[in-house]
């Protein structure tokens, strides 16, 4: 079962793949990336932006020293700004 929370994360990256994350004060550890893929932003229109905003969506297995699982974290490329967005049991 999935939950959905869209809730900013701190995250580390490397090469921009992100390899560790904070969310709710504990540290994960990106232990495997499952699936990447991009999506452009549904409010892009080209009068506003001079590049194509994008959404980089990361599915993760990753832990801490309590809990281990899979995560969908996401970089808009605008902003800069990650999001935690799904959180699998």
């Amino acid at each position: 079962m999935g939950h959905v929370y869209g809730v900013p994360v701190a995250v580390t990256a490397h090469e921009g793949r992100p390899v560790r994350f904070v969310w709710e004060r504990r540290v994960y550890n990106v232990r495997h990336i499952i699936d990447h893929w991009i999506t452009l932003r549904a409010d892009w229109s080209p009068e506003v932006h001079e590049e194509l905003p994008q959404r980089a969506h990361w599915r993760v297995e990753a832990g801490s020293p309590g809990a281990r699982g899979v995560y969908e974290l996401q970089h808009d490329s605008v902003s800069g700004q990650w999001l935690l967005a799904r959180v699998w049991d």
